[in-house]
C-alpha cells in the first residue's frame, strides 16, 4: 500500500483509514512499526504519470483517471490534488488514490500531456500584454505588445537539465523584449522589457 501524505501524522492516519476499510483492522488492534519516505530512482528525468483515483463529490462517489507530466511521483500526486481541488472542488480527505503508474508516451491519452511529446519544434503564442512604464516628469508612457509569435527548436528536451531556459530576443520598435521559456513545459518564466 502506498500512502501519499504531506507528513508522517497524516500518513499514519490515512494508513489506518485504509486498513479499516479493506482489512477490518483497527488502530487498537495493530501497531505501526516504521514510517519511511520512498524516493524516486530518477528524480531528474521528466516522466508521464497515470493516476487512478476515487473521490466523493456533493452528489456521489466517482472513479477517475488522470494524466500528469512531472519528474517525481510525489510531485505528480501533489499536482493531482491541486487540480482536483481547483476543477472539482474535491478536498484532499475525500480523494482516494488507488494506483499511480509511470506510462510511456505512446500510451498517453490526454492532449495536455501529449502536446509535449513533440521533440522538434514548439510553437508558442503568447497572448499576454507586456507593459512597460516610463516615468518622465509625471508622464507615463505604456507600450502594449500583443500576440508575439515565437518559434524555437528543441533537439531533445529530455537531455537538458531542468534549469536551462530558452532565451528569445524580440525587437519591437525601440524596445528589446527578452523572454525566458522553460524547455520542458514551454511556459514563460519571465518577460523583461528593456
Amino acid at each position: 500500500m502506498r500512502i501519499f501524505a504531506p507528513d508522517k501524522v497524516t500518513a499514519k492516519s490515512r494508513f489506518w483509514y485504509f486498513t479499516r476499510k479493506l482489512k477490518k483492522l483497527k488502530k487498537s488492534n495493530g501497531e505501526v512499526v516504521s514510517i519511511s519516505e520512498v524516493y524516486d530512482k530518477t528524480p531528474t528525468k521528466v516522466k508521464n504519470f497515470g493516476i487512478w483515483l476515487r473521490y466523493n463529490s456533493r452528489t456521489g462517489t466517482h472513479n477517475m483517471y488522470r494524466e500528469y507530466r512531472d519528474m517525481t511521483v510525489a510531485s505528480a500526486v501533489t499536482q493531482c490534488y491541486r487540480d482536483m481541488g481547483a476543477k472539482h472542488r474535491a478536498r484532499a480527505d475525500s480523494i482516494q488514490i488507488m494506483k499511480v503508474q509511470e506510462i510511456p508516451a505512446s500510451k498517453c491519452r490526454r492532449p495536455h500531456v501529449k502536446q509535449f511529446h513533440v521533440s522538434r519544434f514548439f510553437k508558442l503564442l503568447l497572448r499576454a500584454a507586456i507593459l512597460r512604464k516610463e516615468i518622465n516628469f509625471k508622464k507615463i508612457n505604456a507600450v502594449e505588445v500583443y500576440n508575439i509569435l515565437i518559434w524555437y527548436t528543441l533537439l531533445d528536451p529530455f537531455k537538458f537539465p531542468i534549469n536551462i531556459c530558452c532565451q528569445k530576443f524580440i525587437f519591437c520598435g525601440l524596445f528589446k523584449i527578452k523572454i525566458l521559456l522553460n524547455f520542458y513545459t514551454g511556459k514563460v518564466i519571465c518577460i523583461i522589457v528593456q
